[in-house]
């Protein structure tokens, strides 16, 4: 029996991470669930798991959800804020750790995981373009084992030639991402200038938080994921492609130096990447159904434009930078990200705040996490005054 922390339970890594869980009670329990504000989710989540402890984001909520577990009888330990989350991710009597906590708010209990030798099921990929040199680092040092969950890391951890520790990447010639091009793909630059959140959260294939659809929309995602992919596996930005691939069936392929190409396949389900992190070596059923191919009509697959969605390169050449490059990439496009779903700028200003972000920050080496946090900090304020000073310009 294997016991299990879930970081960032409500959301729709968390939510799929228990249905898995919910499948396999003789091999795994829930030691403790966390969430930042989502009260009602998170208390119903202990009421069916029954963890240890449940973490809030902060206090009022925390009080908030004790008064639940109080009128409802329900023994729990309730914790709040960062330490708790570190706490949680650490303890001895966890085996693993599912970091699904979005943005950089999930970096610290991600880095305490790796730190503590935890099994890391990794769908926060912040925490590898914010802090990759030092988290990867953290989990050789203490014989963790980072296991990624989302979809195309996922693939191509499959892709590869498997070892007691995890993979090799010998004999490869390229990595090959796929993207499925997002809800705008096919959207001219007249078009894109007056898109609204309403339609750029419409992802034609996934089920997601409003922060990752955007970010798929933009592009963005699949640059924050070149840059985890530079990480997780030990290469340099231009050993990755992305191809666009509309009908997510193909989640990644890697292309051997032989001619080959592997590829992993299935639905687009995150049920799939989760089981098969949970019980490497090993395969355990998830929910998905089988892909039938007799019911898929093509699989096609086209290079991303980066004129319409420019934010792909503008994540390749902040990898390029190094340093604390990707963690101001990282911090500008939060912010970005959250002023467009608040209307405060267009679609198309997206990339160019990020950019002028950069231009405007000064890069350090990311030696360490105080550097690292203080330009995430920076970055933050930067992009928020340029919003404010109306400095950003749309291609």
């Amino acid at each position: 029996m294997k016991t299990i922390s879930v970081l960032g339970s409500t959301g729709s890594i968390g939510r799929s991470a228990l249905d898995v869980i919910a499948r396999h009670p003789d091999r795994y329990s829930v030691h403790a669930l966390t969430a930042n504000s989502r009260v009602a989710d998170l208390f119903e989540q202990c009421r069916t798991f029954n963890p240890v402890h449940a973490v809030l984001g902060d206090e009022a909520a925390a009080h908030e959800f004790q008064d639940l577990c109080c009128r409802h009888a329900l023994d729990v330990e309730v914790h709040h804020g960062a330490d708790a989350l570190e706490a949680v991710a650490s303890g001895d009597t966890v085996d693993i750790v599912i970091a699904a906590i979005v943005g950089a708010a999930g970096l610290l209990s991600t880095l305490a995981a790796a730190r503590a030798g935890k099994r890391l099921l990794l769908a926060n990929k912040e925490a590898l373009v914010m802090s990759g040199q030092l988290l990867m680092q953290a989990a050789a040092d203490a014989d963790a084992l980072i296991m990624p969950i989302d979809s195309e890391h996922n693939a191509i951890f499959q892709s590869l030639p498997a070892t007691e520790k995890g993979i090799c990447t010998r004999g490869i010639e390229k990595i090959l991402l796929t993207a499925s091009g997002g809800p705008l793909r096919n959207c001219s630059l007249e078009e894109l200038r007056v898109v609204t959140p309403q339609q750029a959260l419409k992802h034609p294939n996934w089920s997601m938080g409003p922060k990752i659809s955007i970010d798929s929309a933009t592009l963005m995602n699949k640059g924050l994921e070149v840059i985890e992919a530079c990480q997780l596996f030990a290469v340099d930005v231009d050993d990755v492609q992305v191809v666009v691939h509309p009908e997510s069936i193909v989640h990644s392929m890697v292309s051997y130096a032989d001619g080959s190409v592997i590829a992993q396949m299935g639905q687009p389900d995150m049920r799939t990447p989760i089981a098969h992190a949970l019980a490497w070596p090993e395969r355990i059923t998830s929910g998905v159904e089988p892909l039938d191919f007799f019911m898929v009509s093509g699989l096609h697959f086209e290079k991303p434009d980066t004129d319409r969605f420019p934010l792909l390169r503008v994540a390749c050449e902040a990898q390029r930078q190094g340093g604390t490059a990707p963690a101001i990439l990282n911090a500008a496009n939060e912010v970005a990200v959250d002023a467009f779903l608040d209307g405060r700028v267009a679609f198309l200003q997206l990339s160019a705040l990020v950019e002028k972000t950069l231009e405007c920050s000064k890069i350090s080496p990311a030696n360490d996490l105080g550097t690292i946090i203080e330009a995430d900090k920076t970055a933050r304020d930067t992009a928020r005054q340029l919003i404010a000073q109306a400095a950003v310009k749309t291609h």
